[in-house]
């Protein structure tokens, strides 16, 4: 995907697949409450559609829930993520710190702009020692920000973000890509964490990077 680049001050960071490979954390916090409901996950490399998108989208809307058992779905899943150790089932991908830091020392704003919750979002930023990089957090609330567009709405209003043009959404999964063009912003689509090419190219990605150091190239 060739784009004519431009230079963008404010990078919003999606986390889970972007920042951090959360997969095994959130693939076995899904497993537990799966199994936990009854039923049981016969292949778990399904289980990695769901690392990215909000909980409720995945066990309402793919999975197919019920409002009732989704919200217990989401407890159980949460029980196991904050309480058995799955926040921490988690490692920053290779390059990233130094994209932070370069783009940091560049003078671009960072923000993240997170499907998860406030919890486990400051777990991870504070565990890895990534919150430094950061000039603001958006997550999402279950009543407030329930989807990724309010995540990244909330985002732009706090930091006084009037010019789109110069803010740009980093992100693995459609989600990312699909509020980013709802909002009216480009977007990254990154190649390293759980979507691929024909997911992120269909959502409509301005730009396409295989690393995280690619990132810095297309934002400069």
């Amino acid at each position: 995907m060739i784009r004519e680049k431009k230079a963008y001050y404010y990078i919003l960071f999606d986390l889970d697949g972007t920042l951090t490979d959360s997969g095994p954390g959130i693939m076995n916090g899904f497993e537990y409450a799966i199994k936990k409901m009854g039923n049981e996950v016969t292949d778990k490399a399904q289980l990695r559609k769901f690392v990215g998108p909000p909980l409720k989208d995945s066990f309402g809307r793919v999975l197919g829930y019920s409002k009732e058992d989704t919200d217990k779905a989401i407890s159980l899943y949460r029980e196991y993520y904050h309480e058995k150790g799955g926040v921490l089932e988690n490692e920053v991908y290779e390059g990233v710190e130094k994209l932070l830091s370069d783009l940091k020392e560049a003078g671009k704003k960072l923000i993240v702009a997170t499907s998860k919750g406030a919890r486990g979002t400051n777990t991870v930023l504070e565990h890895f020692d990534l919150r430094k990089y950061f000039d603001f957090v958006a997550t999402a609330d279950d009543e407030l920000r329930p989807k990724k567009v309010d995540v990244i709405k909330y985002a732009l209003e706090e930091c006084g973000i009037k010019d789109k043009s110069k803010a740009v959404m980093v992100g693995d999964r459609e989600n990312d890509i699909l509020a980013a063009n709802e909002v009216g912003i480009d977007s990254i689509g990154v190649l390293y964490g759980y979507g691929d090419e024909a997911e992120l190219t269909t959502a409509g990605a301005t730009y396409l990077a295989k690393k995280a150091w690619n990132v810095k190239e297309l934002v400069e």
